[in-house]
């Protein structure tokens, strides 16, 4: 089965999401990813906004001293959260959900995501898997924190990070300000060029 993967933080950057897939160093990071059983890129690709809040929060990753992006539990109105989907293999969504939370595997029940709309799969960073709607007949997912917003720290992001999803934000041809203005609004959000 096809899945789409909705991204809202550096994997909006193509290139940086093809780590995950190929099993490569993404450009700011400290750290290889393992990659995917099946290397095979997304089929396609696609640029949609959800009315969740985005935030950053944890003190430290592979991208340095600073927080990482995730989304709240419950949908916000005149909230936009943009992102890029991927449609991926089932067994390839699982193999980034897997190594998104330092992990070798992960058996998620995909079904019981879009029955229950959201489901605790690991306790990682990104251990909560929620189900979006679907396009063209195949179901979107994303992942974010099993805390809400409310149980977080708020940090602001690591320099690198940030970067990335501005270069993300740019190949979706949003203007310098477009995307500081869209990421300054966010909680702990920064201006990714005056870092």
């Amino acid at each position: 089965m096809d899945v789409w993967y909705f991204s809202y933080g550096s994997n909006i950057l193509i290139d940086r999401f093809l780590c995950y897939i190929h099993g490569e160093t993404p450009a700011g990071s400290t750290r290889a990813e393992v990659g995917c059983q099946d290397k095979t890129s997304p089929k396609e690709t696609h640029i949609m906004s959800i009315p969740y809040s985005l935030y950053f929060s944890k003190e430290r990753s592979k991208w340095g001293e600073g927080g990482v992006a995730f989304i709240d539990h419950k949908p916000v109105d005149n909230t936009a959260t943009i992102g890029r989907m991927f449609l991926i293999t089932e067994d390839q969504f699982k193999d980034v959900v897997a190594q998104e939370n330092n992990e070798t595997l992960i058996d998620i029940d995909l079904k019981k995501v879009i029955e229950r709309g959201s489901a605790k799969v690991t306790n990682g960073w990104y251990g909560r898997m929620m189900y979006l709607g679907e396009k063209e007949g195949a179901p979107i997912f994303t992942f974010t924190s099993n805390t809400p917003m409310s149980g977080q720290k708020i940090k602001i992001p690591a320099k690198p990070y940030i970067k990335t999803i501005a270069n993300g934000l740019m190949k979706m041809n949003m203007s310098k300000q477009d995307i500081s203005d869209y990421l300054t609004r966010k909680h702990g959000g920064v201006d990714p060029f005056q870092t």
